[in-house]
């Protein structure tokens, strides 16, 4: 799978790290550039993914790596890019939100001062819930090992492209002070050029309403870097109605009611009026493709859950709209087939296959192993991917068509020597895999709440 876009890039042959990887996102958006990319991911179950979709994988801890291993990486690595697990609380909210912010930039400040990683694991111990604090400050201390690395010459990172929840934009704002004032604490205080901003996906043909907060940043002198322009209007959910629903294969023209706030306007750098509608379900799952059967009849989707923190977005959809929010109950959602005005009865729920589509994954993904779900809903949609890896790389606006062709699935040659290169056997995970039990921090620190049952 390629794109046809002329590779203009910042760098010479772009080649991405891709910590915390999950399933496979932004790998597959890389590879759908022609870009090569390596991916540090601990679950299992998403390695076996990976491997059964042919990616570069190391099945490791992203911190032990780091710590251990960070020789081993290939030198001609210039892009760093992931998403660390977001934390169990708001780093933007009230009370202890706050003060987790703070102490997040502490460390970051500390990382930036020149601070030695055994003084910082040795405090990092001292905290709770701080396995989560050490895991958002892991790009940055990967920008700053580069720079400390023999193999590499100790030559910095050219990108470094990170994204993930909205209320993790203000741990990037304080990454994007410190790149840019400060700079890392190497010999030449390598400086970056940054930008940040929370983005909705459906704006870049993702068949779904989902915000992320992104970070792009570029060492400085390779050019200021630019947020991707968005491809498709925004999702209105007070504006949208069946009346006014986009025909397949023509543009939406939004009625007065739906015009998009001026500040979108303005950050898009055209108005809403200017671009084809946001991609529906039914665009995505209507025809049959590869060993998908194709949703013919118009159907509902009823979830219980919100849409990035957005109450306006949840609640029952029909194929005309956007999914909401892909998560790990992407199984629960229900969907009912709509016969006629009258006549409405519940179908089959979303496959794996169609829930990886509506992430903009394409058709015939092999998702393996176990809480294939949570996979899916924790991966970065490809379509964004392409969206962000171009922005940040200075390459032209991406051809996401290529994703809606099936996807190839590795054969058992090809699985066995990325396992071999990934776990350390073709056939087993090996010692040298993490283990599950160590790697997963604590869902929250919050006691639960007695339920009294009369």
């Amino acid at each position: 799978m390629t794109s046809a876009a002329p590779h203009q890039s910042i760098v010479d042959r772009p080649f991405v790290l891709d910590l915390f990887a999950g399933p496979g996102g932004l790998d597959v958006a890389g590879h759908a550039l022609d870009i090569p990319s390596l991916g540090i991911e601990w679950d299992r179950s998403a390695c076996l993914t990976r491997y059964a979709a042919g990616l570069e994988t190391l099945h490791a801890d992203v911190s032990a790596v780091r710590r251990d291993a960070f020789e081993s990486l290939p030198p001609e690595i210039n892009v760093l890019a992931g998403g660390p697990p977001c934390q169990t609380y708001s780093v933007a909210g009230h009370g202890a939100g706050r003060e987790a912010l703070k102490k997040v930039e502490w460390y970051i400040d500390r990382l930036i001062a020149g601070d030695s990683d055994e003084e910082i694991d040795e405090d990092l111990k001292k905290f709770s819930n701080d396995q989560r604090t050490a895991l958002v400050l892991e790009p940055l201390r990967y920008a700053i090992q580069a720079t400390r690395s023999p193999n590499r010459a100790n030559r910095p990172y050219d990108v470094i492209v990170l994204e993930q929840v909205p209320t993790v934009a203000p741990v990037w704002d304080h990454y994007a002070k410190v790149l840019m004032e400060t700079g890392l604490p190497d010999r030449d205080r390598t400086k970056y050029d940054v930008v940040v901003d929370v983005l909705a996906t459906e704006t870049y043909g993702v068949p779904q309403t989902r915000s992320r907060a992104v970070l792009i940043a570029r060492r400085r002198g390779l050019g200021k870097p630019e947020l991707p322009e968005a491809t498709h209007r925004a999702y209105e959910p007070k504006g949208w109605n069946r009346r006014n629903a986009p025909a397949e294969g023509r543009v939406h023209q939004p009625t007065l009611d739906e015009k998009p706030a001026p500040e979108a306007e303005e950050r898009q750098g055209k108005t809403d009026r200017d671009l084809p509608s946001w991609r529906s379900m039914g665009d995505v799952l209507r025809d049959r493709v590869g060993t998908h059967p194709g949703r013919t009849t118009p159907f509902l989707v009823r979830s219980n859950y919100g849409s990035s923190g957005n109450p306006g977005r949840r609640g029952v959809r029909t194929d005309q709209q956007p999914a909401a929010t892909v998560t790990g109950r992407i199984s629960r959602f229900v969907v009912f087939e709509h016969l006629d005005e009258n006549i409405v009865h519940e179908g089959a729920r979303f496959s794996m296959n169609e829930a990886g589509m509506l992430q903009s994954f394409p058709p015939d993904y092999p998702w393996s192993g176990t809480a294939q779900a949570q996979q899916v809903g924790n991966a970065v949609p490809p379509a964004f991917g392409m969206h962000l890896l171009s922005a940040a790389l200075g390459l032209p606006v991406p051809d996401t068509k290529v994703l809606r062709k099936p996807w190839p699935a590795a054969t058992d040659e090809q699985r066995a020597k990325l396992r071999s290169h990934g776990c350390g056997a073709a056939d087993t995970c090996t010692d040298r895999c993490p283990h599950p039990k160590d790697q997963v921090p604590p869902r929250s620190s919050r006691p639960r709440k007695k339920v009294s049952v009369k």
